[in-house]
Order: structure tokens, then C-alpha cells, then sequence
């Protein structure tokens, strides 16, 4: 088993689960965020509205995740899951990115998923350095894919090529090359998963 690259539209893939880089509020936003929530329909805005809140406007803490239905979306679940703001990297960012991932790939084990795909999380207004974010999931995914044995299929989903070559470079850091391929061609199994676009 490889940890997947594919550049494209994450709202598109036919995954058990994509992870939406959200805000506190789960209200929605901009980037990914905004993108998911168009996609999926004003039902997602509804379901992220009845999770609790922890406190006034908070339903998600940073560094963890909260599931709802995907609706009319083409996944089953979106995992809404807070990423850090980068400030200077001394304030816990690295950790608590990690735990984005960690703690998404923990609730697809519990709900018994086969297949969830990432964004790049806090790499957009969050302002994460693209590099650092591609190596801490590279490693918190590959780590994970090392151990256990569900979601059988994790997929980094990079929204442009700058992205994609972050991902190649920090995963072939870690001894697993990307090979141009089948990243590209993206074999879609029987998942309605969509090639990759030409780039």
C-alpha cells in the first residue's frame, strides 16, 4: 500500500471520506472550506450547525476533527477538521496539524472506511508553509498506512502543481517515491474515482 498524490478537485472524489480545512465555527469559509460546502448543499451548513458547541461560536477545536454526512457530495462522510494558523511554528502548529491528520485517520478506523482523501490543510489564508504542511501529513500518513490497516486507500489531494510537488518531494523524502504514472492516472479501482486532469 502507497500513500496517493492526485491533483484535483477534492469535492469530486467518490471516497468513504474527504476532510474539509474548516474553521472553528464549522460554518463554512473560503478555499476548500467554501468549495465543500457548495458542492455538498445547504444540508451541510444545516448538519455542522446542530454539532454542539464548546463554546460560543467554537464546535471544533483546533487540531481535531468532527464528522457529518456528505450529502450531495459523491464521498459519504466529510470529516471537518481544524488546522492551525501559522504564526511562527513555535506555538504548537506542527503538533497540532499533526493531530489533523492523526485524528481524522483514528475516525475512519472507528467507522471502518476503506478510503479518505486530504486537502492540504492550513496551507491556504491559514498561511502554513506549503513544504512543512507536505511533510508533516506525508509523515503522519505514512506512519498511520505503517500500522494499521484501515482506511486502506489514503489519498493527498494537492489543488495545484506547486501543491503535487510538495507532496512527491516530502513522500519520496520518507522512502516512498511517487511514481509520475500512476499518480496521474490515478487508477480508479471501483470507487468512481476520476483520472486526474493533464498537468
Amino acid at each position: 500500500m502507497k500513500i496517493e498524490v492526485w491533483q484535483g478537485d477534492i469535492t469530486t472524489l467518490a471516497v468513504d471520506a474527504i476532510v474539509n480545512a474548516a474553521n472553528e465555527s464549522l460554518l463554512g469559509g473560503g478555499g476548500v472550506d467554501g468549495a465543500i460546502h457548495r458542492a455538498a448543499g445547504p444540508q451541510l451548513l444545516d448538519a455542522c450547525r446542530a454539532l454542539p458547541e464548546i463554546r460560543p461560536g467554537m464546535r471544533c477545536p483546533t487540531g481535531e476533527v468532527r464528522e457529518t454526512p456528505a450529502f450531495d457530495l459523491p464521498a459519504k462522510h466529510v470529516f471537518h477538521t481544524v488546522g492551525p494558523v501559522w504564526q511562527d511554528g513555535l506555538r504548537d502548529e506542527p503538533a497540532l496539524l499533526a493531530n489533523c491528520y492523526w485524528k481524522s485517520l483514528q475516525l475512519a478506523e472507528k467507522l471502518d472506511l476503506e478510503s479518505i482523501a486530504f486537502p492540504a490543510v492550513s496551507c491556504g489564508v491559514f498561511g502554513y508553509p506549503l513544504h512543512q504542511a507536505a511533510h508533516i501529513a506525508a509523515t503522519e500518513t505514512l506512519t498511520w498506512q505503517r500500522s494499521h490497516h484501515q482506511p486502506r486507500r489514503i489519498i493527498l489531494v494537492a489543488y495545484n502543481a506547486a501543491t503535487y510537488k510538495a507532496y512527491q518531494s516530502a513522500l519520496a523524502a520518507l522512502g516512498q517515491p511517487v511514481e509520475p504514472s500512476t499518480s496521474a492516472i490515478f487508477a480508479p479501482l471501483a470507487m468512481g474515482l476520476p483520472p486526474a486532469a493533464a498537468h
